[in-house]
């Protein structure tokens, strides 16, 4: 692929042709519109299109795109030949993880593909079976003609299909062992690790190569780090993906987010001139305290010169000047009045001083994101005296153990022992619960009177954290969003219904200040889709009257922290502040010592904020700011 001088220098460290777009819905528009268009070429020749398809998040939205031409705009798939990537061994076809239903339920039933035209590996071939079964899915792969198009996802560990690390570029399909990383990463669908299959059937390398055009996908955060290794990064058996980069037509697909440890993304000074604008001119300067760890304000002219930035230099320097800029936007960032403070002068301040107090609605994807996330703020908000609301989006039933369930139905069953009650019914009811989970397999929906009891687990251990927090539960808001009523990982999408139940909240309220999580690194997916409710909601209520007075920010800490050259709004915290909010995260118990759904990070939520909010503030420290102990951290959405 040929590129314009400048373009070809901004990738000028990139091995594999690399196309960025705004969201992983534009991007999943265009890779369904390159496949639809080989077909539609195909089907007017009366020859087969064969495609090579992958699982998981990343390729779904693909999918749902490619099912909309069908339906509306007649795209037919009668000459498409398909092989599935891999998938887990052993697995029956109609299990909730099997890869065959996931397909059934994401493409195959809503098109018009004959079933004899689709092959997904089978995870219930005899053992002994499994070598001569996978040499006959590589010739019915020959005998095909090849394939045309191959999607691929990455995983954490730079696998493509379930080639881990250490398998060759010369492998066929076969049975591999899966990478503990990989089946930690899994563990959420399984409803546990231990349930995790060890195994896996799966296209080889040297498989995935031979096909003809390969189109690697990848969104979010989380991936940045492993996409910038597989573009990037040598050759090597330990990064799968790196083998792409000696295929001839191959090219990764990235969101915004997934892009950005790339060299063009993250130092795009050092490939070719920038536009210097206030919010590059910080990002650089960052960046450049930290290559030379010093602070900002000791920044002199040779360090700008030796590290790629001799242009800013020319353009806004000296050095003096744009330390001076960049140092007073940073400490204009940093705010112990997260509501604004009263009668202060507000110029330079991230929040306005009226009005006081200030109506504010803190929106929590699941129950315990507000204290998790943001719950320094939340205090310092409450404690200023702030009309503060917390809006829970999801029940999270999900995330409750079924031993928990009993504990709570053994509690109700002995009190009413205790004190004499005869409640025949709900006795019955008991035990039908008690025989329901003992019988359960994994995975399996619960009943919706076990979701029921999880909700309401979930739903009192919210209300003890908010008392802690200083707030009445006249003030919590239980949304319950349907999008998440599944019993299962997986959610619908979200409806209307969804964001009216928002719209609803926010017109009651009418908040001058709005918190939403921007984690959107979140594995399973629920904070972005209550970020979109969100944005919708605001998008409806766009012609209001006090929409024009409300603040929107946005707060991470479960899963990622925001860079310090993004902030807006930094909140120091006091070591006995970062105490109190430890204690309202454990006042959720259900989710303390080991949450449900950890994803890859091992420690407990409150582990992984504390060492969030502990590492900004360290930053502000090398940076040439006061020293905290922690700082909670907030970017501010223009409505």
């Amino acid at each position: 692929m040929k590129y314009p001088d400048a373009e070809a220098r901004l990738r000028y460290y990139e091995k594999v042709p690399t196309e960025i777009f705004e969201d992983s819905k534009k991007a999943s528009k265009h890779v369904a519109k390159e496949i639809a268009d080989l077909i539609r070429q195909r089907n007017k020749n009366d020859k087969n299109t064969v495609l090579g398809l992958a699982t998981g998040s990343t390729p779904t939205k693909v999918y749902d795109e490619l099912v909309r031409l069908h339906k509306e705009e007649g795209l037919s798939f009668k000459n498409v030949i398909t092989f599935n990537l891999d998938e887990y061994y052993p697995m029956e076809p109609d299990s909730l993880q099997s890869y065959v239903r996931f397909m059934k339920e994401h493409l195959f039933d809503h098109i018009d593909i004959p079933d004899e035209q689709v092959h997904i590996p089978d995870g219930t071939v005899e053992e002994d079976k499994v070598t001569e079964y996978c040499k006959l899915y590589e010739q019915q792969i020959r005998d095909a003609g090849g394939i045309d198009i191959q999607l691929l996802g990455i995983g954490r560990t730079g696998h493509i299909g379930f080639n881990e690390p250490g398998s060759r570029p010369d492998s066929r399909t076969r049975l591999i062992t899966l990478d503990r990383i990989t089946r930690k990463d899994a563990a959420s669908d399984f409803f546990g690790e231990e349930y995790v299959p060890r195994r896996a059937i799966t296209m080889g390398v040297g498989t995935i190569l031979d096909a003809r055009r390969v189109i690697m996908m990848a969104w979010g955060e989380g991936k940045a780090p492993v996409i910038q290794e597989a573009i990037e990064g040598p050759i090597r058996e330990s990064v799968p993906a790196t083998y792409l980069q000696n295929h001839t037509d191959a090219t990764v697909i990235l969101d915004d987010a997934s892009s950005a440890e790339l060299t063009r993304r993250k130092t795009p000074w050092l490939l070719t001139s920038c536009d210097w604008d206030d919010q590059m001119i910080r990002k650089g300067v960052v960046w450049l305290c930290r290559k030379v760890d010093k602070p900002v304000l000791k920044l002199t002219d040779e360090d700008y010169n030796e590290h790629g930035m001799g242009d800013l230099l020319t353009q806004f320097g000296p050095a003096y000047d744009i330390n001076i800029k960049v140092f007073n936007e940073l400490q204009h960032t940093i705010t112990g009045w997260p509501g604004g403070k009263p009668e202060a002068d507000d110029t330079n301040r991230p929040e306005r001083a009226k009005p006081f107090p200030k109506r504010v609605i803190i929106f929590s994807p699941h129950p315990d994101d507000d204290v998790i996330s943001m719950g320094g703020t939340l205090i310092r908000l409450v404690e200023h005296g702030h009309d503060v609301h917390v809006a829970y989006q999801t029940s999270g039933n999900i995330a409750v153990f079924d031993d928990d369930v009993v504990r709570f139905v053994d509690f109700v069953s002995d009190y009413n022992e205790l004190f004499g009650m005869e409640h025949e019914e709900a006795e019955e009811m008991l035990s039908e619960i008690k025989s329901f989970l003992k019988d359960k397999t994994p995975g399996q929906v619960d009943s919706e009177e076990i979701k029921e009891i999880k909700g309401l687990i979930r739903r009192n251990e919210t209300k003890a954290a908010a008392r802690y927090c200083g707030l009445s539960e006249g003030k919590l808001h239980f949304l319950d969003l349907p999008f998440y009523e599944t019993g299962r990982v997986k959610k619908k999408p979200l409806s209307q219904a969804d964001v009216d139940i928002v719209t609803e909240l926010l017109r009651e309220v009418k908040p001058h200040q709005v918190y939403a999580a921007g984690d959107l690194s979140d594995p399973h997916g629920t904070h972005r889709v209550c970020l979109q409710a969100i944005y919708k909601a605001l998008e409806t209520c766009k012609d209001d009257d006090w929409i024009e007075d409300c603040f929107v920010w946005l707060y991470r800490g479960a899963w990622q922290e925001w860079d310090i050259n993004q902030i807006e709004m930094a909140v120091p915290l006091s070591p006995q502040e970062l105490a109190k909010k430890r204690k309202a995260i454990f006042k959720h118990q259900s989710q303390k010592d080991r949450p449900l759904f950890p994803g890859p990070d091992p420690r407990e939520f409150w582990q992984r904020s504390e060492e969030r909010n502990r590492n900004t503030a360290r930053l502000y420290d090398k940076l040439g700011f006061a020293e905290y102990e922690a700082i909670e951290a907030f970017v501010q959405y223009r409505l």
